[in-house]
């Protein structure tokens, strides 16, 4: 059988190679190749020795620091599937996932003990398979370090296949449920490899990641630095800190990092006095991605740094990097998001027929990749829509002009993003659909200067109630994370709701009502 190396044959590689290297770090800790490589493996042998088995789910649910790296690499050497949670989800959201794919472990960062507290019950997990990041860990939960520490030495570890699971990371759709998306140690290689290729990326890059280590950007970005034994540095504040992120690119001599539109504009409203203080002549690469930005935002960030060049990524977490928008064509091709990666084979627009549309005229995005995700966990009706043989979809409406550029038209079934943030309306409708008040509601994206997109609901009332923003909100706030609840609600009569001839709403022409479009130029 050939074998294609997985994140831990690479770590282990590079710890052979140039072991004193710093392979990652955050603001409280720093691991060379070879102490990332060590505690992999104990960390590996400490999951084994705890009765889990190759195959098994393992949730992690914390907020960005180095211990996401560890863990990435020792769920592989293990082979166990990394199960990441985003921290912003309630304990209902969070207790769904766990559940659904049966995790038989959780990792969490202190800070969310008392949030899965209230769902431990529900949850199938052994009581010794609670571990947290606290060397004084609250009562029913392990210590990470103690565990690792712990570990077992001669516990045999599995040989893993390039074919085999690495990751479920769980992406919502139009049901409203999340679905665990496949991702395969071939795929992550592959990405990684193409992102190398296509970026130009060695292992003389430092990259970091600021993102949250629960997404797919973040994971795709630092496997491509963990295969070519570059450095990862992990932001591991809480929340965005412009000027500490400026502190953190001088100080760390960082050559590349992925951020949203947000962060470029929190950054470009720095004072003068205050963005010259550092240091940007390291920034080589800069990403852009998961909202559209303003030629007026671009045109600063290339002035800001002053060595940088800027890309624009289009992909999802099932079919990865899809379509790049290189330096070179930021403002001659404003508004797209580029032509087709080094790892997606092809493109094509469908109609509903499944036949391609000719140029300039609007169809389903489908994309032909190399390391495109292996369907969705214990979901065939799902998996199925997401295929038309070996072609990927997730729902994306997209042009494509006559120079062979792509422009989206309708993102994910009127998903929203906020901040970087996707937000599936079905989602918060089913939410606010539950209020024995609402008798129909629609959810859409409005713009904002700061966040991209933020979150509106439409809401018609049952005959003789009454409701405020304020009692619909908190609602919300009880079952929502909080970046996907309304910041804006709008009470309509039923008659003023906009339906097709079948009753379903024109979220179209919502949006033209509860809002102006916004210009890129």
């Amino acid at each position: 059988m050939n074998h294609l190396l997985t994140i831990s044959d690479a770590v282990a590689a590079h710890a052979r190679r140039n072991p004193e290297k710093l392979g990652t770090r955050d603001s409280r800790r720093s691991l060379t190749y070879a102490a990332w490589d060590r505690r992999a493996s104990l960390l590996a042998q400490s999951l084994l020795g705890l009765g889990l088995v190759k195959g098994d789910r393992v949730a992690v649910l914390a907020y960005n620091c180095v211990e996401w790296m560890e863990i990435y690499v020792g769920l592989a050497r293990a082979g166990l599937v990394a199960v990441p949670l985003n921290f912003r989800l309630s304990a209902p959201e969070i207790a769904y996932i766990v559940g659904d794919c049966e995790a038989a472990a959780l990792i969490s960062g202190p800070e969310f003990v008392d949030t899965v507290a209230p769902i431990r019950a529900e949850l199938a997990i052994a009581p010794d398979r609670y571990i947290v990041f606290d060397e004084r860990p609250a009562s029913a939960w392990q210590s990470y370090d103690a565990l690792v520490e712990g570990a077992q030495r001669r516990i045999a570890l599995p040989l893993v296949c390039p074919d085999e699971t690495c990751a479920l990371m769980y992406t919502s759709g139009t049901t409203g449920r999340p679905k665990g998306a496949i991702r395969s140690h071939a795929g992550s290689t592959l990405i990684a490899l193409a992102t190398a290729l296509e970026m130009g990326f060695s292992a003389d890059d430092t990259g970091l990641l600021v993102m949250p280590m629960c997404h797919a950007n973040s994971l795709y970005f630092g496997t491509t630095f963990v295969h070519m034994g570059a450095t990862v540095i992990v932001d591991d504040r809480r929340s965005f800190d412009p000027e500490a992120l400026l502190a953190t690119l001088a100080r760390e001599r960082v050559t590349f990092t992925s951020l949203v539109p947000t962060h470029y504009i929190m950054i470009l409203a720095l004072p003068e006095d205050v963005k010259a203080k550092y240091d940007m002549s390291s920034v080589g690469k800069l990403m852009i991605s998961s909202a559209p930005a303003r030629k007026a935002t671009k045109v600063a960030i290339l002035e800001y740094f002053t060595n940088g060049k800027l890309y624009e990524l289009y992909g999802s977490t099932e079919a990865g990097w899809v379509t790049l928008l290189r330096p070179h064509e930021q403002l001659h091709k404003l508004g797209s998001v580029g032509r087709e990666w080094a790892g997606s084979g092809a493109i094509r627009l469908l109609d509903e027929n499944g036949v391609e549309v000719p140029d300039g005229e609007v169809g389903e995005l489908y994309s032909r990749t190399c390391y495109v995700f292996d369907g969705y966990w214990r979901n065939p009706e799902k998996t199925g829509q997401a295929f038309r043989g070996e072609w990927c979809s997730v729902g994306d409406m997209a042009r494509r002009d006559e120079d062979g550029y792509i422009w989206l038209v309708d993102r994910k079934s009127n998903m929203i993003i906020s901040g970087g943030e996707n937000i599936y309306p079905s989602e918060v409708e089913g939410v606010l659909a539950s209020h024995r008040k609402v008798k129909d509601v629609a959810v859409i994206g409005v713009p904002h200067e700061k966040w991209g997109e933020t979150v509106q609901a439409v809401i018609v009332l049952h005959d003789g109630q009454q409701a405020d923003s304020s009692e619909i909100q908190s609602w919300c706030r009880e079952r929502l994370a909080a970046f996907k609840c309304p910041r804006a609600i709008a009470f309509i009569d039923e008659a003023d709701m906009p339906r097709t001839a079948t009753g379903k709403i024109l979220h179209r022409m919502l949006r033209q009502r509860f809002t102006d479009s916004v210009s890129l130029v």
